[in-house]
């Protein structure tokens, strides 16, 4: 016995305006690129920190293309005149950035607060004429002299102030490491982080950048090189790691004001 399926006319538009959504509805569930640039010198790139943050992200499905315009030693000023072999600006306008990570010399902010406001406020102001969001990369301490870090939170929270920029607080977050764990090796030397330290960072940018927890993510983070070959980009102890992700998760850092992946 043939079996025949009659569908009313209410049915029948149910039935085509579903199928004519399908299309769009796969691709909302899809998530936006985010595209990050780091703009700074070696507290930046020691130990690939763009490259750490972009496999945080993608460990948990998330997609960003992360660039960096890195030089040692290299201040505002500089990136801003194009020394130190630096294109930044061309980077910047080029580059159809939704984010502009900006981090300047490490003391810029204590020898330097005229240059530091300056540079910095031409930086933010390049940055949102891009079409980008900046965000500041308040910095660390060196080793031999905790102290130093007031003066660069109030230079960096000052200009963030003055500005309007969101802030992600690195140095804030790292004293708590020093304070909570004196037995980590956060330095690699007396100013430049550790594997351990640049981990932390890494966190830091995730949960800023994403509004995510940094809960899930692994203590092993790798990514592909040219041939396909795996490259381990971190690998900590699991509970060095784990006591890292508390500290962020725990740390009320909010999330960024800018563009951030959808959930």
């Amino acid at each position: 016995m043939k079996h025949f399926l009659f569908i009313t006319s209410p049915q029948r538009w149910f039935l085509f305006a579903a199928m004519a959504l399908l299309p769009f509805l796969g691709y909302s569930q899809q998530r936006d690129t985010l595209d990050v640039l780091f703009v700074g010198n070696s507290f930046t790139f020691y130990w690939n920190l763009p490259q750490v943050v972009g496999a945080m992200a993608a460990s948990q499905g998330i997609p960003m293309r992360i660039r960096q315009s890195t030089a040692g030693g290299a201040t505002w000023e500089q990136h801003w005149k194009g020394e130190k072999g630096l294109s930044t600006q061309a980077m910047v306008k080029e580059g159809k950035w939704d984010v502009v990570v900006l981090q300047n010399h490490s003391t810029g902010a204590i020898d330097q607060p005229v240059q530091f406001d300056d540079y910095g406020k031409k930086w933010i102001e390049a940055v949102r004429t891009s079409g980008a969001e900046p965000l500041l990369f308040l910095t660390w301490a060196y080793h031999s002299n905790p102290l130093q870090q007031k003066a660069i939170t109030e230079g960096y929270t000052r200009l963030g102030a003055e500005t309007g920029t969101d802030i992600a607080p690195v140095g804030p977050i790292w004293s708590e490491v020093r304070r909570l764990r004196p037995d980590l090796d956060m330095y690699s030397d007396d100013k430049h982080p550790s594997p351990e330290a640049t981990y932390l960072i890494g966190l830091i940018f995730f949960k800023k950048l994403t509004g995510q927890k940094a809960a899930s993510i692994p203590n092993r983070l790798q990514t592909k090189d040219q041939n396909g070959e795996n490259l381990y980009l971190s690998i900590l102890a699991e509970e060095d790691a784990a006591f890292f992700r508390q500290l962020v998760d725990e740390s009320g850092l909010p999330r960024f004001k800018g563009k951030t992946p959808k959930n």
